[in-house]
């Protein structure tokens, strides 16, 4: 039995001896749930009874027992195990996705509640989220947990050692790659950690330091398929990033916050940020300095994705991708335009309180997450922001980004020149930077690409000239939305720590 599963079927038999007569578990993850399963009815001695509409209802504690026979329709092994008179554990698979029918949801009710007067226990095992609400009121919910560093290391080892007896594989990793090489593979299941393994050594039979970023690659891939959590590259270093200086002292301050000697002097880590400000002047760009300032991966979520019609589904996907964000700790996490995400939490809620209910589980686990896990919050709406969440206290600072000033507009300038192969020094910065006033960032980025694109239209290299008939044909934000941004920057006086 893997460590995991231990460790889940520990939290699932205290869960069954406190008298749990329904319990959901809701995952992909079938084998595991499984494994934890068997494990705690051992350890009840109970009986143990499966059910899947391709068996049947079969015995679990006799290895060769035959189905029973008749009891593939869902109604009619729901029947038979309300007829057993037996103290069992009903492991059900897959049966989310029959309870439209009445005859299968009344069965299981009546199953559950035999189930609490016998002391006997029904187990749910599905991919399905959903369940009609009088099924749902009568089982608990269950969360398979995803394996930490001490157990990742053995299904690491146990994959490497079938591996190698198939085929011999060469291990070349000092103890320092080891350890790299396990923090790369947290927050993913042990099958997805079995089979990102085995991806790594399929070709050259190696486990070596060259895997430690195909294995990162593998991972990325495997959360951005999730859909909760989305990988983003960062700048390679601070000095892709214009402007911000006191956003960076505040980031140079508190890099050695996350150290023992740090713990040891009496600090405790920075939890989060919340970055407020113009649209397109580079809150997103913040996201990544940070995650680039202190060197560790930044990952998105995006709200979006955590709404479901199904009652409950929401609030599982946002506590699943909390979860996975610790799971892969320490990192950043960003989560973009947040008001968007909450709104109905600041005022009268026109969804039935679902926008509450998030915005409170979020609102938890801020205060209450013990994982190295920095939160980035990005906003362009206050009237949007619920009150709670500008509380002193809920982040360690909140910072206006407003538009650059004109040593950060220079600053921005070199740097989308650069990084398009032209010389800097070709052009008049001083008057562009001039000519950029009230231009955000992204503003100033559109504007030489778009002087790229008149140059090369007429089959010459682009100059300062270029630069300025690109802003001249486009009025920044700031002039279209001049009473917004005013109201903005008004606010964020005396309330915000300036960004630059």
């Amino acid at each position: 039995m893997s460590a995991t599963t231990s460790q889940d079927a520990t939290r699932l038999l205290a869960m069954l001896r406190a008298r749990h007569p329904g319990v959901w578990i809701c995952t992909h993850e079938e084998a595991d749930a499984l494994g934890a399963v068997w494990e705690a009815s051992s350890a009840l001695d109970a009986n143990l009874w499966r059910w899947s509409v391709i068996d049947g209802v079969r015995n679990q504690r006799e290895a060769h027992a035959a189905p029973i026979p008749d009891t593939m329709n869902p109604a009619a092994a729901l029947v038979w195990l309300l007829r057993r008179d037996e103290t069992s554990l009903c492991v059900l698979l897959d049966l989310a996705s029959h309870l439209d029918d009445p005859h299968v949801r009344r069965a299981l009710r009546d199953l559950l509640d035999k189930a609490r007067r016998t002391r006997s226990h029904v187990v749910l095992i599905d991919h399905e989220p959903r369940l009609p609400d009088t099924i749902r009121a009568h089982v608990t919910p269950f969360e398979l947990e995803l394996p930490d560093e001490d157990q990742i290391e053995p299904i690491v080892r146990e994959t490497l050692k079938l591996l190698h007896r198939e085929k011999p594989v060469k291990i070349d990793l000092t103890r320092r790659d080891y350890r790299i090489m396990l923090k790369n593979l947290a927050g993913l299941t042990r099958r997805q950690i079995e089979q990102v393994v085995c991806d790594l050594v399929a070709e050259d039979r190696t486990f070596d330091a060259d895997d430690l970023n195909h294995a990162l690659a593998r991972k990325r891939a495997l959360v951005s398929g999730s859909g909760l959590l989305d990988p983003v590259e960062s700048p390679a270093t601070l000095d892709d990033v214009g402007g911000l200086d006191q956003l960076k002292a505040w980031l140079a301050a508190r890099e050695r916050s996350f150290t023992d000697e740090a713990a040891e002097f009496g600090l405790t880590p920075p939890r989060g940020v919340l970055l407020l400000g113009v649209q397109g002047a580079g809150k997103s760009l913040c996201a990544k300095a940070i995650a680039t300032a202190w060197r560790r991966p930044l990952l998105r979520m995006d709200p979006g994705s955590l709404y479901d019609k199904f009652v409950g589904e929401s609030e599982r996907r946002l506590r699943d991708a909390l979860r996975q964000a610790e799971a892969m700790a320490p990192v950043v996490l960003w989560i973009d335009e947040i008001e968007k995400a909450f709104a109905s939490a600041a005022a009268h809620s026109t969804d039935g309180g679902l926008s509450q209910r998030m915005f409170g589980a979020l609102l938890t686990w801020m205060q209450d997450h013990a994982a190295p896990v920095f939160l980035v919050a990005t906003a362009n709406n206050i009237d949007a922001l619920p009150p709670e969440l500008l509380r002193k206290g809920r982040f360690d600072e909140i910072f206006f980004v407003d538009l650059p000033g004109e040593e950060a507009r220079r600053q921005i300038l070199e740097i989308h020149l650069t990084k398009r192969d032209r010389d800097p020094s070709m052009f008049d910065l001083d008057a562009l930077s001039s000519a950029c006033e009230g231009y955000s960032g992204a503003e100033i980025e559109a504007a030489v690409l778009g002087a790229l694109h008149a140059a090369f239209h007429e089959d010459r290299e682009p100059t300062s000239l270029d630069v300025e008939r690109a802003l001249r044909s486009s009025p920044p934000l700031s002039v279209t939305m001049n009473e917004k941004v005013a109201r903005l920057r008004a606010w964020a006086q005396g309330r915000c720590v300036p960004a630059g």
